[in-house]
């Protein structure tokens, strides 16, 4: 046998693979074999001389290996014992003699046969650099061994007392080294230099690997000492309150489970728990106590990842939009293409829409209709009077009773992510020492920055993106610009008289009997007198003041059915004018004569139209001119630019110059309480001087709008619709517009063009011919110059006052 063994001979034996783990030579250990072929080469073995050749297999998941899956190098064994173990499996023990190199597998079956060529284990020769190497390979085995602590003390000292460099790192390997890859590659180094070479590289690299492991286990050691003292300290204290009956580690606890099982974000939950370990530190009956709880249950009560599925379907949405409010078909219409783009898009990153109208002609009731449609939470908040930044952005938690901001106020209030946020009369927020809160709205209600709102008191990003803001405002004169550019603007117009007796008879009657307790149709109002409410007792642009007065009508029928103990009442003129009184507000406005000096000017307001008459009277003086009516600075401008046009043009009408010298001109617009500002009522001023100077009376059934120059051009203004909607309450036949404002018409309503005469013009001298009764002198005589062309001028002051 010991002649078989000698270097470079090559001998033909079974061999047997291993799977994750491999033998060395001067290596005894056992292991159980169960695959046939192993058991197979196992008894070709015991049959034979009881060599066998152990070689590792590079995968371990292969079942039935081949050549190209063992390793090159293994190791001949001597078998010492063969153990049958229950379930046809053996365990055998096994020595490892030297090193081999396979070479040819020369059989398959039953079981693996190879040529194997085998290593000589000599003695190294003893010098010095074995011997340096030697000893270092023992100081590294015991650095790795102190580093480690996985090595026992007997393991250590028998490794230590072997001194034979062809033995010492198959050893150190066996007994030390885990990775399989590592023991292979000691194993395959046929020279003993080599192997301690590669050994002590792999030695120096474990014990580096070993110190950081150490560094590890201690900081997480250290961090399980200090979660179990704290959890430790935390239930003495929840014990000793619980003793003194204090309930605020109970409180603790239960915030800390709500924490855990709320979703919000990685800033908020670090700021709560910091927040909660404060509070679980306090002791009971310090004010602090109440500050830290109400902040972290704010953070606990909003609406983190909670979300309404919403309803896009584009004919519910019609439905319940025409179920709610009659008319408005193209503000309808334009939510109808918001929801449109919201079902393809899928995010909220769009226009903020506001809607721009005067009181009264349901814009908050559209924005209602828009949630219930929609299916989302309503949450309304009024900025009507605002003056406080903190009012948006929340008060900072250094102040003594700091609370958050209204927005994120409403989002809690909603309990969802995604309302709809109504911010009512927009306009109407004004600032002072306090802050601007028009600039806080700024982030608000931009879609690419409200993403990481931040309240001054939550100091939190919150996500506000998925919220539809909607706005309202009466003017958008008074919105910032910066705001302003934020804002898609929905004109909601005036209703007129046949939309409101469709809106009262459809909706405000059967609404006010429902809300005093009365059956169905037990308050009846016919047409003709609900045409009485409407002109006689309401003179509005929406249906608020109505709705109030089919109030007191329907409480008055109460009265009544009680008091005649009937079931229901009808209400005619008679009980009409016994439940209201007298009619308020009849179509007399208008002046029956015609009068000198006396012009029906159009003014936009606030409130919708309104008729406002002009009035000018000449008188013996120095030549002033006297304006009263409360007028703002633009319409004095106005009236000094009529007045020069009107002296310019004096000559042709036999007025001397001195006229102007010697007589004072007072211009006065009624309803002098009423502030009264804007370029539009030129044409009306103009019309009244030459009324006032020529003595030539006006029609009374003409109504007229347009800004004025020196030259005589008429230039478009705005507010057309609700202008023409006054002349309409108002019974008048004819109304005078700048040429240029043509294109409004496709914005009003039917029945009002079809009632009022519109007449275009371009020039002054065309407003004069058709207001007075006759045309002056000046030009019918002298027939003045030719009109100048349109002017093609700007409509910066579109939506300023009459």
């Amino acid at each position: 046998m010991q002649e078989t063994l000698r270097r470079g001979v090559q001998v033909n034996m079974p061999v047997l693979a291993l799977r994750g783990m491999m033998v060395f030579p001067h290596m005894v250990l056992h292991f159980d074999v169960g695959r046939p072929k192993s058991v197979a080469a196992l008894e070709k073995a015991m049959m034979e001389d009881q060599r066998i050749f152990l070689v590792a297999q590079q995968d371990a998941d292969v079942d039935d290996p081949h050549q190209n899956d063992l390793c090159r190098v293994g190791t001949v064994a001597q078998i010492k014992q063969v153990l049958n173990l229950p379930g046809d499996s053996i365990r055998v023990l096994v020595e490892g003699l030297q090193r081999g190199v396979l070479n040819t597998v020369t059989e398959e079956d039953p079981c693996m046969m190879a040529d194997i060529r085998l290593v000589s284990e000599e003695n190294a020769r003893e010098s010095a650099e074995m011997k340096a190497l030697v000893r270092t390979a023992h100081e590294f085995f015991e650095e790795y061994c102190t580093a480690s602590m996985r090595v026992s003390q007997e393991t250590m000292r028998s490794v230590l007392d072997v001194d034979k460099p062809d033995q010492l790192a198959d050893i150190i390997a066996a007994n030390v080294l885990t990775r399989l890859e590592d023991r292979q590659a000691i194993l395959e180094k046929l020279k003993a230099k080599e192997r301690l070479e590669a050994l002590c590289t792999i030695l120096l690299r474990e014990t580096e690997l070993a110190d950081v492991e150490k560094q590890v286990q201690a900081r997480i050691k250290r961090q399980i000492e200090k979660n179990q003292k704290d959890y430790y300290l935390r239930e003495q204290i929840k014990a000793i309150q619980t003793e003194l009956g204090d309930k605020e580690a109970t409180d603790v606890e239960d915030l800390r489970d709500r924490l855990a099982k709320t979703p919000v974000n990685d800033e908020a939950r670090e700021k709560a728990e910091k927040e909660l370990d404060r509070l679980s530190r306090m002791a009971p009956g310090t004010p602090e106590i109440g500050v830290s709880r109400t902040y972290v249950e704010w953070i606990l009560d909003l609406p983190w990842g909670k979300m309404t599925t919403d309803n896009l379907d584009l004919k519910r949405a019609r439905r319940v939009l025409e179920e709610d409010h009659y008319g408005l078909e193209q503000v309808k219409e334009r939510i109808i293409e918001y929801l449109a783009v919201l079902r393809m898009k899928k995010d909220m990153k769009g226009p903020i829409l506001c809607f721009a109208g005067p009181p009264g002609v349901g814009k908050t009731s559209i924005v209602r209709g828009i949630a219930k449609a929609v299916g989302r939470e309503f949450v309304q908040m009024s900025l009507g009077g605002v003056r406080d930044e903190a009012e948006i952005r929340g008060h900072r938690r250094t102040y003594v009773g700091a609370i958050p901001g209204r927005i994120i106020s409403g989002i809690k209030q909603a309990g969802t992510m995604n309302p709809v946020f109504l911010f009512d009369e927009i306009d109407k927020m004004s600032s002072d020492f306090r802050g601007d809160p028009a600039s806080a709205m700024l982030e608000v209600l931009d879609a690419e920055q409200n993403d990481a709102f931040r309240d001054h008191y939550m100091e939190l990003p919150f996500d506000l993106s998925h919220v539809m803001f909607i706005t309202t405002a009466n003017s958008i004169e008074s919105i910032p610009p910066a705001l302003l550019d934020r804002l898609e603007i929905i004109e909601v117009p005036s209703y007129t008289d046949e939309e409101k007796l469709k809106i009262a008879r459809k909706h405000l009657l059967s609404k006010q009997i429902a809300a005093h307790g009365l059956q169905p149709k037990s308050v009846r109002i016919n047409e003709k007198v609900m045409k009485t409410i409407i002109e006689g007792y309401t003179r509005e642009a929406g249906v608020r003041t109505l709705e109030r007065t089919i109030a007191r009508v329907v409480r008055k029928a109460t009265v009544e059915m009680l008091d005649e103990k009937v079931d229901s009442v009808t209400v005619t003129h008679e009980k009409l004018g016994k439940y209201l009184g007298a009619v308020r507000f009849t179509r007399e406005a208008l002046e029956k004569d015609n009068r000198v000096g006396v012009v029906n000017g159009l003014a936009y307001t606030t409130v919708g139209g309104e008729m406002l008459q002009v009035e000018c009277t000449v008188m013996q003086g120095g030549g002033a001119l006297q304006l009263t009516g409360k007028l703002g600075d633009v319409m004095q401008e106005s009236a000094k630019a009529a007045l020069s046009w009107v002296r310019a043009h004096a000559d042709g009408w036999g007025i001397p110059a001195e006229f102007f010298k010697q007589h004072d001109i007072h211009i006065h617009v009624p309803e002098g309480a009423v502030p009264k500002d804007g370029p539009s009522a030129g044409v009306t001023l103009i019309t009244a001087l030459v009324s006032a100077l020529t003595s030539i009376a006006v029609r009374q059934n003409v109504a007229m709008t347009g800004e004025i120059t020196l030259r005589g051009r008429v230039l478009p203004i705005g507010g057309l619709k609700e202008k023409l909607m006054a002349a309409y309450r108002a019974g008048v036949s004819t109304v005078l517009i700048p040429r240029e404002n043509l294109k409004d018409l496709e914005d009003v309503d039917e029945a009002i063009l079809k009632r009022i005469e519109i007449k275009p013009v371009e020039d002054v001298t065309e407003v004069i011919r058709a207001a007075l009764v006759c045309e002056p002198p000046v030009i019918a005589e002298a027939q003045m110059e030719t009109p100048l062309p349109l002017h093609q001028g700007s409509q910066a002051n579109a939506y300023r006052g009459s």
